[in-house]
C-alpha cells in the first residue's frame, strides 16, 4: 500500500528513507490521477523491500507542493538520498517504466 505522505511527516519518510521512493503528487478532483491511482497501489506491492511508493495529497499538504514548483498533476518524481532524480508529468506512464526506474535506482538487492 502507498504511504501517505504529508507536510508534517514528509522528512523523515521520503528525505531520510534508506530506499529509492516515488512520490505521486495528485489531487481528488483530478481525473487523471484517479486513472493511474491503482497502478500507483499495484506499484507499491509490487516495490516493497526494494523501494518506497508514496502519494501526496497536494490539496491537504501545499508545503510539498510548493517546496517541488508542482505546477501540473499527476506528477511522479523519484527520490533516492533526499534528491530528486527523476520527475514526470502526467497521467501517460506506465507502470513498468517506473517499476525498471526504481529497480535500477535502487540497484541489485543482498
Amino acid at each position: 500500500m502507498a504511504l501517505e505522505i504529508t507536510d508534517a511527516n514528509f522528512e523523515q519518510e521520503v528525505l531520510q528513507s534508506d530506499k529509492p521512493i516515488l512520490l505521486d503528487f495528485w489531487a481528488a478532483w483530478c481525473g487523471p490521477c484517479l486513472a493511474i491511482a491503482p497502478m500507483i497501489e499495484e506499484l507499491a506491492n509490487d516495490m516493497e523491500g526494494t523501494a518506497r511508493v508514496g502519494k501526496v495529497d497536494i490539496d491537504n499538504n501545499p508545503g510539498i507542493a510548493a517546496k517541488y514548483g508542482i505546477r501540473a498533476i499527476p506528477t511522479l518524481m523519484i527520490f533516492d538520498n533526499g534528491e530528486v532524480v527523476e520527475q514526470m508529468v502526467g497521467g501517460n506512464v506506465r507502470k513498468a517504466s517506473l517499476a525498471e526506474k526504481l529497480n535500477s535506482i535502487a540497484g541489485p538487492t543482498a
